[in-house]
């Protein structure tokens, strides 16, 4: 017993150190901890007919890449084509430009979809239809997560101005599989807050939030959430509630390639990560003006 005592104690002593070096896969170790930026671009409404919208969208990446940042998140409402009703060779070749656009930019893009990114011009049994388009032409779902020097960013689809049940299990399978230090950046289109309405025109309407908004944000709770990036409103906000930071990135187009909407001009969010985990940002005005 006396020999077999000693094994036990041995083979603790030397498998010690390797159940120390393991870790969760989501876990983040100091060394992973680097500082970043990136560019949050929303509500870019590239169409056909306004203004040489392309020829601003350009302008704002490239001045997201001359400010250094890593990556670019849009924000939802790239292309306008819920409203080209059965005009499928434009909403074809309008998605098909925007890809290009963002295949040739040299700089990492993560889009997002909004509710103008919807295609209703088939039937609702065609892969193309609601969200389809946008998910063959972005090569990506329209929900999808991803990592970055220790950082999760997840990506929701809220253009419908809900989370339907299966992207909510989605979202809790994603979330089981990182830990509860890993910090994390979600991103939508239809906000979770806004005060676009109460401050515009002094009244709260349902289309501030997308519905079951408080639901998802649940979801976080026990996670390290430090940001949530949103689109659709074209302001500029920023709400901290319940240690939850919360800001609507303006739009890209303003006020839809026509200039200025309610003072917040054409121009994205720069989000600076450092090594200790704080976030801060700033909104970028990238000099596109109205010809």
């Amino acid at each position: 017993m006396k020999h077999s005592r000693l094994i036990i104690v041995l083979l603790v002593l030397v498998l010690l150190p390797v159940f120390n070096d393991c870790k969760d896969a989501g876990a983040v170790s100091p060394e992973e901890k680097q500082a970043f930026s990136f560019a949050f671009l929303t509500d870019i409404h590239l169409n056909f007919g306004n203004n040489n919208c392309f020829d601003g969208f350009n302008k704002a990446i490239s001045s997201a890449k001359e400010k250094g940042v890593d990556f670019i998140i849009t924000g939802g409402d790239n292309c306008d084509i819920d409203g080209l009703g059965s005009d499928t060779n434009t909403a074809h070749e309008l998605y098909g430009k925007f890809a290009s656009v963002v295949n040739s930019s040299d700089i990492p893009i993560y889009p997002a979809i909004g509710n103008h990114d919807r295609f209703y011009g088939v039937s609702n049994s065609d892969p193309l239809y609601n969200e389809g388009l946008f998910e063959k032409y972005m090569k990506t779902k329209s929900y999808y997560s991803f990592d970055h020097k220790g950082w999760h960013f997840i990506i929701l689809n809220t253009a419908n101005s809900y989370v339907d049940d299966i992207q909510k299990s989605w979202l809790r399978n994603d979330l089981s599989k990182i830990s509860m230090g890993t910090p994390l950046i979600v991103v939508v289109h239809v906000p979770f807050l806004s005060l676009y309405y109460p401050a515009l025109e002094g009244r709260y309407t349902a289309q501030d939030t997308f519905k079951g908004f408080k639901q998802i944000w649940d979801m976080f709770k026990n996670h390290n959430i430090k940001l949530i990036l949103q689109g659709h409103m074209h302001l500029y906000e920023e709400m901290k509630v319940l240690d939850t930071q919360f800001i609507t990135g303006g739009a890209v187009c303003a006020n839809w390639w026509s200039g200025p909407f309610h003072g917040t001009q054409e121009g994205y969010l720069k989000v600076d990560v450092d090594e200790a985990g704080s976030v801060s940002w700033s909104y970028i005005d990238y000099g596109w003006s109205v010809n």
